[in-house]
């Protein structure tokens, strides 16, 4: 099942070209008063909801054009954003060796190094684009497979690690370069763009298989397969989950293979994962500024 957040904070069933307006079904979730779940209702009971838009899908008279809405990140309240950084061999050894990506900072393996956070409030939908935040300096697209964590767990075993996977996404990395922490130049407002929705985990049947490809005003930038991943998923579940607890919307950035490079206001990004769909970024002028 693929599931989008859309306009007003609808809930759509995506098919083909087409969106089944299935709001409705955010009718079994919970109500909740302060304090605040530290997760999102709707990966928590991800199950029950399925099962409401299941019964109303045929019947729904609410329908949509894919291209004529505004989709949101499937995810609307992420408790934490966790990335890998150079879980790719080629993109360790392009980071290694251009100075534009490196800045002086050093470049370990990801074994060595561990995994990062990024601001939950860098989240944002394919339809928001990305605001350029840093001008003065290189900001640079990065392609991503995104898993979206569907239960709790601390010290999960590798071997158990996918049943706590609710569903994947396409995962843009933005980033400023420069000499600062990556948890900062990675975390400015829209650098974090998941979508174009969420893919149900039972649709992936290899997740340690998928094609990713990114293209930049039809130029080809990013080319890859989950496969060439240094530590695949189910091993950065584990690694993640040694250091601290998941919860139900935890995002789980995969890392980015080779072909990183800058991108410019008016420059338009395509990124897709075999399965995952198609999204497309604009790139903004920071208005703010």
């Amino acid at each position: 099942m693929q599931l989008c957040r859309f306009n007003d904070d609808q809930l759509g069933l995506v098919r083909g070209d087409e969106i089944i307006d299935v709001t409705a079904a955010l009718k079994i979730l919970p109500r909740c008063s302060y304090p605040l779940p530290k997760h999102d209702l709707f990966i928590a009971h991800l199950g029950a909801v399925r099962a409401e838009v299941e019964k109303m899908a045929e019947g729904a008279s609410k329908r949509y054009a894919l291209a004529e809405v505004k989709l949101l990140s499937p995810v609307a309240n992420p408790g934490k954003v966790v990335a890998a950084p150079v879980n790719y061999t080629r993109h360790l050894v392009e980071a290694r060796e251009d100075k534009a990506i490196h800045h002086q900072n050093q470049i370990g393996e990801i074994q060595r190094v561990g995994l990062f956070l990024k601001a939950s409030s860098s989240v944002v939908g394919a339809s928001a684009g990305v605001s350029i935040a840093r001008p003065d300096r290189r900001n640079d697209h990065e392609i991503e497979l995104v898993a979206v964590i569907g239960k709790s767990g601390r010290n999960i075993p590798a071997s158990r690690a996918l049943e706590h996977v609710a569903g994947y996404c396409v995962g843009l990395d933005m980033t400023v370069r420069g000499p600062e922490e990556r948890s900062m130049r990675k975390s400015p407002d829209n650098y974090t763009v998941l979508g174009p929705w969420l893919t149900t985990a039972d649709e992936i049947e290899d997740v340690d298989n998928l094609d990713l490809l990114i293209e930049v005003n039809g130029e080809v930038r990013q080319r890859a397969n989950t496969r060439d991943l240094i530590i695949n998923l189910a091993g950065l579940i584990e690694f993640a989950s040694s250091f601290y607890s998941l919860h139900p919307g935890d995002i789980l950035m995969t890392g980015t293979p080779e072909g990183v490079s800058q991108v410019f206001p008016g420059d338009r990004m395509v990124a897709q994962i075999s399965g995952l769909g198609r999204m497309v970024v604009d790139i903004h002028r920071d208005q703010t500024a």
